[in-house]
């Protein structure tokens, strides 16, 4: 399954001291000209995520997937 969000600016990690982002929106991608589904209520808006891949987790987790059965792509880039 195809994934697309959009990510806003989180905080530093206090255990890592690296930047972290926020999903503002999240959308299963649309197939077959299907339009976009917005699922941005099925995560925690305000979770501070690392990275693309902890977001997968999380999501395959939520969705009772394996991780490797997600795949995202950030808005606006191919």
């Amino acid at each position: 399954m195809l994934f697309e969000y959009t990510r806003r600016r989180g905080a530093r990690s206090p255990v890592t001291d690296a930047a972290t982002f926020k999903v503002d929106r999240l959308k299963q991608a649309s197939t077959s000209g299907n339009p976009h589904v917005d699922l941005s209520h099925l995560i925690d808006r305000s979770y501070n995520y690392h990275s693309p891949r902890e977001l997968r987790w999380h999501l395959a987790d939520r969705l009772g997937l394996t991780p490797k059965a997600v795949a995202l792509r950030e808005a606006g880039h191919a």
